[in-house]
């Protein structure tokens, strides 16, 4: 199961900046090629419902581009690093 640790606060914190624009989705490569959605795992990881985001997580090509179009400054490519991080602790 997933701790509620200084990590997945920050990322709770993180995430509450973002008022789902969707400037990083239609900026964003992964989108282009594969059906990876930032907001959709914005929305599931939000609702605590954590399966299968390791594998969506893996689609992201961490190219930034979402982090620079962001007009509230959230630092998605940091995120999903993260998010990575606390899910792969988790198996």
């Amino acid at each position: 199961t997933i701790q509620e640790g200084g990590s997945m606060r920050a990322i709770k914190k993180e995430f509450k900046r973002c008022f789902q624009c969707g400037c990083c989705s239609a900026t964003c490569s992964a989108r282009q090629y594969t059906e990876f959605s930032i907001r959709r795992i914005h929305t599931s990881f939000r609702r605590g419902e954590y399966e299968g985001l390791d594998e969506q997580l893996k689609k992201c090509m961490l190219c930034g581009k979402c982090t620079l179009v962001c007009p509230r400054g959230v630092n998605l490519r940091s995120l999903i690093i993260n998010m990575r991080q606390i899910l792969d602790e988790t198996k």
